[in-house]
């Protein structure tokens, strides 16, 4: 599928770019690794970079043990317990270090669940301006980069989707919501290539 470009014309001032989740513990080799999450990292390290200002970092950040999450996090910890706080090297749930390095000015944002959205933080970011736009990047694209481009679409956010920045652990899951961006939410998301995106953005 190609992306859709700009269709609503060039993202002004009150753009920000939400990276979501590119950390040590998704990278190749790690616990929860993304095999493509190398592949997009340049793209989403040269959008960070130039935009470092306007740039909020997400990182899943496990729960500590898994009794301690409400509702069915405790059978997904209870499958992955290997992979709670009380298992795994600290330095797992840190951004990798090219995005690491941008920080500050970007900004920093953890979350416990899919969405950064469920602990308000976010929202409680975007209320200090005047942000009417969000480009998302990261992983991954059919699970934390959904839940991310699901609520900004409820909350009236025009969504642009960096189509070379994001990516999924498996192809088709990845193609298909891809697939459902452009052609369920047309008139709220729009799909872009990073370089697209950096000239578009004043």
């Amino acid at each position: 599928m190609a992306p859709s470009g700009l269709v609503h014309g060039s993202l002004g001032p009150n753009c920000l770019h939400v990276c979501i989740d590119m950390q040590a513990l998704f990278m190749p080799g790690a616990p929860w690794g993304n095999p493509w999450m190398e592949r997009v990292l340049p793209a989403v390290e040269h959008l960070s970079a130039r935009h470092a200002r306007r740039t909020v970092f997400t990182r899943f950040v496990p729960a500590a043990d898994p009794e301690t999450p409400p509702g069915t996090w405790k059978r997904y910890y209870r499958k992955w317990e290997s992979l709670t706080l009380r298992h795994i090297k600290p330095e797992l749930v840190d951004l990798v270090p090219v995005l690491a390095r941008l920080v500050p000015p970007a900004m920093v944002l953890d979350k416990r669940v899919y969405s950064p959205w469920t602990e308000g933080r976010l929202d409680a970011l975007l209320a200090s301006g005047e942000i009417d736009t969000l480009v998302v990047s990261g992983g991954e694209t059919d699970v934390c980069v959904l839940a991310t481009v699901l609520g900004a679409i409820d909350r009236g956010y025009r969504v642009v989707i960096a189509a070379d920045a994001v990516c999924g652990s498996a192809d088709r899951t990845h193609d298909a919501v891809m697939t459902l961006y452009a052609s369920r939410f047309s008139e709220q998301v729009e799909i872009a290539g990073t370089e697209e995106i950096l000239m578009g953005w004043n």
